[in-house]
């Protein structure tokens, strides 16, 4: 099924048909639990009572969160995806509160929920952050969480959490005073807000990967990881484009900030957007070739996990209502609504140079270091 959409009042400035993704990974894993973690997560949802209505529950069911996590971790440990599954769940709508237009989320009201955010986390039962049905889902996910994680992973995760916010803030604050960033500024604050390494400590600890951190926080290996994100958070702007387009200012996102750049239209953007995000696929490919011909048993694993994250994450977002049906087209999401994508076996950008963006070069460097 096409995506869902009204275009009468609110046509699409991109259209609904999509770039092809280069993507030379496997492509469609999942994992084989997926129906049952999807249940147990709905059944957690509802006990906590996180939505206030059915019109809020259906669009947090629309995110899809569990099948994300069912395709980012396809071979992962049950108990570990189901609990990644839930955090993903909480954090779409805290993401959604991050973007609402209620005014209350303002750039000082996230930056000071994102505080409270991440010391609820390393310290459950704090109560830093107001009662509700959030914060009750929140300490059930900190508690079970802290019992999981091992201490590194633990403080991995809650420096993802600080990374996110900040960089949800700084997007904020930027909205606020309407600037539109450049792509320098955009690609080194996209890496925070994307939630890079919130995500992929879960994908440690549901595949059982344990690095150590002479070696995850290596140049090379963060390059790698930065690498993956940048991919991923391209896709998600592409995607997500549809579901965001209504906002003024517009929404900060890698479509909007190249169209600025070049001074052309959102559409005529997407091929330049393409590029930039081919160029970052095709480093990730050489420096995970460089990195596995060196690598042990659990980097290795590593080096397949992130592929695994970023294979996922477009066969994901291609299914998911929350994009293929946007709400601000949508009064209730459209359960078969999805994007008809394609692949692409070659880079549309096939140059091995760094991109021309001084703040990215680093990741470069490393296949030389």
């Amino acid at each position: 099924m096409a995506p869902v959409h009204l275009e009468q009042d609110h046509p699409s400035r991109i259209g609904w048909e999509l770039p092809p993704f280069y993507c030379p990974f496997e492509r469609e894993l999942l994992h084989p639990k997926a129906a049952e973690i999807e249940e147990r997560c709905v059944e957690w949802i509802d006990a906590f009572g996180i939505y206030p209505d059915a019109v809020e529950r259906a669009w947090g069911l629309a995110t899809r969160s569990a099948e994300l996590a069912g395709r980012t971790v396809p071979f992962g440990d049950v108990e570990a995806v189901v609990l990644y599954a839930e955090w993903l769940y909480w954090a779409f709508a805290a993401d959604d509160w991050h973007d609402s237009d209620s005014g209350t989320a303002g750039a000082t009201a996230v930056a000071e929920h994102g505080a409270r955010l991440a010391r609820a986390v390393e310290a459950p039962g704090s109560g830093l952050l107001p009662p509700g049905p959030h914060t009750a889902a929140l300490e059930d996910l900190a508690v079970r969480t802290r019992s999981m994680l091992r201490p590194g992973q633990l403080r991995r995760f809650a420096h993802g959490i600080r990374e996110w916010t900040s960089g949800a803030a700084w997007e904020t604050a930027n909205a606020e005073r309407g600037i539109m960033p450049s792509l320098e500024q955009f690609t080194a604050a996209r890496l925070c807000s994307s939630g890079t390494r919130f995500l992929l400590t879960w994908c440690d600890v549901a595949n059982g990967i344990h690095l150590p951190g002479d070696v995850m926080y290596s140049a090379p290996v963060q390059a790698l990881t930065d690498a993956a994100g940048f991919v991923v958070s391209c896709d998600n702007d592409v995607f997500s484009y549809n579901k965001e387009d209504h906002r003024v200012p517009w929404e900060q996102n890698v479509v909007n900030v190249l169209a600025r750049e070049h001074g052309c239209t959102p559409a005529q953007a997407l091929p330049a957007v393409a590029a930039l995000r081919d160029r970052t696929m095709s480093l990730f490919v050489r420096l995970q070739d460089r990195l596995r011909g060196r690598a042990d048993e659990q980097l290795g694993r590593y080096l397949t996990s992130v592929e695994h994250w970023i294979a996922g994450n477009i066969a994901y977002q291609s299914r998911a209502p929350r994009y293929a049906s946007p709400r601000n087209r949508n009064a209730l999401p459209a359960p078969d609504a999805s994007y008809d994508i394609t692949y692409a076996d070659v880079p549309c950008d096939p140059s091995a140079e760094p991109l021309p963006v001084p703040a990215l070069a680093w990741w470069w460097q490393q296949l030389d270091a």
